[in-house]
């Protein structure tokens, strides 16, 4: 995993020395002369680590470093210092520091080791907030994702797009999965194992937006008593998913843009520059071509983010689908209920298949819940909310009447064949004297 590194050094030939050996192992590398340079650095632009000279003219490393812990995302610190300043070294280790190396410097080896080690712990942290965010999502396994012979093309348009950096954006319905789909993108592609960052555009209140997506500095709206990293930094290295981009404010959209174009942006209330090292994928449950002609939705922007469109079709063209998905709700569910439930009944499938799911999987894993909540044994049609055992109920009642309808039919051809003799007729039926008895009673034909 490699990083951008501020190196803060006042000997110019050591400076430029570790600036090679830096740059050849493949990290971006920007170099400051002495501490008061550096800090300038460090309130233009984002780092990963600094690795900074101990004592210096003007401003010591450790006076940068102190400088930088109010920071929203503060770089990782590696100190270079003479043998006999190492108390002040370990000082700074305290106050959070990931490590010291004595001058001269023996082994490149060790710095890059050190380096290495570093970098990859802060991805790592990255990576962890990612997966407690999947798992805080309740999201099912991916094999779930396709299920249904309507997302196999969208599965096909997945694998085409993932191994690129072209910005993806995901049409659907509310609760079709957006999400899945841009985490199976991310999951696959070379930015797979850095974080998957997820915001809601249509969530967060409008003057809180642009605070969430690029973070703050402290003081910089009433309410901000720290500074906070905003989800583009979070999502560094990685990819942040744009959830009902066609609620985001205009104002804020001019913004998104310069950040696609220009791959920077800035903190509410700051002035550094950050690199927004990103992959951007966005979600919208409107047809953003539409509000691009209603004036809602930036036409520059829309042709940005629409590099790849993927459109996700509705549960309701996918039923072949909704056997997996229940089943796979119903012991979900059941684990985390500590039940034992054998199944759903055909009767229960049928209804759930025949139901056009107005919520999309959503809705079918909130009826599941529900139904495994009241379920006894296994998942029968009573336990099934009104609405879907209702809409099955018409279709029911009209089948029966069709076959009372035919059974009327037959009994009156067979009187006739027998011309009224209701003995001789049960005989042609195959039933008693007595069942015929009732039936014409049932169908109203006594008197015929």
């Amino acid at each position: 995993m490699k990083g951008r590194i501020l190196l803060v050094e006042d000997d110019e030939t050591f400076r430029g020395f570790l600036q090679t050996v830096l740059e050849d192992e493949g990290h971006e590398v920007e170099a400051a002369e002495d501490g008061l340079a550096g800090l300038r650095r460090l309130r233009r632009e984002s780092f990963d680590l600094v690795i900074s000279d101990l004592k210096m003219p003007g401003k010591s490393g450790l006076e940068l470093f102190r400088e930088t812990r109010q920071d929203s995302s503060p770089p990782l610190f590696i100190f270079l210092t003479a043998f006999g300043r190492v108390d002040e070294a370990v000082a700074a280790m305290k106050e959070g520091a990931v490590d010291f190396l004595t001058k001269p410097l023996d082994d490149p080896d060790t710095l890059l080791a050190l380096v290495r080690r570093a970098i990859e712990s802060q991805g790592r942290a990255r990576e962890y907030l990612s997966l407690k965010e999947s798992e805080a999502a309740g999201l099912p396994p991916g094999e779930l994702i396709f299920a249904g012979r309507a997302m196999q093309e969208v599965r096909k348009l997945v694998h085409d797009v993932a191994s690129t950096t072209a910005n993806v954006l995901i049409y659907g319905e509310s609760g079709t999965g957006k999400e899945l789909v841009a985490r199976s993108v991310h999951l696959r592609s070379p930015r797979g194992k850095a974080g998957f960052v997820p915001l809601n555009c249509a969530a967060i209140p409008e003057n809180l937006l642009e605070s969430e997506l690029f973070g703050h500095e402290k003081g910089a709206y009433t309410g901000a008593v720290q500074a906070r990293q905003g989800k583009f930094e979070l999502a560094r290295g990685g990819t942040i998913f744009l959830d009902e981009i066609g609620e985001m404010p205009l104002a804020l959209q001019a913004k998104l843009l310069r950040v696609l174009q220009e791959r920077i942006f800035e903190q509410v209330g700051g002035s550094k520059e950050i690199k927004a090292d990103v992959r951007v994928i966005a979600a919208s449950n409107r047809n953003l071509h539409d509000e691009v002609a209603a004036r809602r939705f930036r036409e520059d922007l829309y042709y940005r983010l629409n590099v790849f469109p993927i459109q996700l079709p509705p549960l309701r063209e996918r039923t072949d689908a909704i056997p997996l998905l229940a089943n796979y709700f119903l012991h979900r569910f059941s684990r985390q209920m500590g039940k034992e439930l054998k199944g759903i009944e055909p009767k229960a499938l049928e209804a759930m298949e025949a139901y056009p799911w107005p919520g999309n999987v959503r809705e079918l894993q909130n009826v599941m819940e529900r139904a495994v909540i009241l379920a006894q044994d296994k998942v029968r049609i009573g336990n099934l909310p009104g609405e879907i055992v209702q809409r099955t109920t018409p279709a029911r009642q009209e089948s029966k009447e069709i076959l009372k309808s035919t059974e009327r039919e037959i009994i009156v051809k067979a009187l006739r064949n027998n011309a009224g003799n209701r003995r001789m007729a049960a005989g042609e039926l195959g039933i008693s004297r007595r069942t015929l008895q009732y039936k014409l009673k049932d169908h109203g034909l006594l008197d015929e």
